[in-house]
């Protein structure tokens, strides 16, 4: 199974970036914007950066390794890397990909919400190890997440 990343990104206001998605057929949930690992992927800091870049049209810097998760999922184990990052711009004529492009896979509305503990209790955050993990950490996300400058398509190359 493809391993996955996933992003949790910061605003210039503090505020955490999720996705509000309305799936035909499902309950409403919350997600980190991220996806699957895909071969012409050199490293996962550039499969997060491809992944925010089609899914917000958002270019991020203060790239920050914060946890690895593993769970049972579709008969095998999901593995999703978890990484802190700070929003440099956000365009959302950049969007592009399957999952916009396909009106099968729902609406992906994105939300920003204060930094609280509640904001994520209080919604079906999925995966729920990510979730645990956002509850447990929330507030201390700000000090977490390194700050930078953004990230040029070439480095780590």
């Amino acid at each position: 199974m493809r391993p996955s990343v996933r992003g949790v990104l910061l605003d210039h206001d503090e505020r955490l970036m999720l996705f509000r998605r309305t799936v035909p057929g499902r309950q409403i949930y919350w997600s980190v914007p991220g996806g699957h690992v895909e071969p012409e992927d050199a490293t996962l800091e550039d499969t997060l950066h491809r992944e925010l870049l089609e899914e917000l049209g958002a270019t991020v810097s203060g790239v920050t390794p914060l946890i690895t998760v593993s769970y049972p999922w579709q008969g095998g184990i999901k593995t999703q890397h978890v990484y802190g990052c700070r929003l440099v711009g956000l365009d959302p004529a950049l969007r592009h990909g399957p999952e916009l492009d396909d009106p099968a896979r729902g609406r992906y509305e994105v939300v920003r919400l204060p930094l609280r503990s509640s904001e994520i209790t209080s919604r079906h955050v999925v995966p729920e190890p990510v979730a645990d993990y956002l509850s447990a950490n929330i507030s201390a996300l700000p000090g977490l997440i390194r700050r930078g400058g953004p990230r040029s398509p070439t480095d780590g190359r």
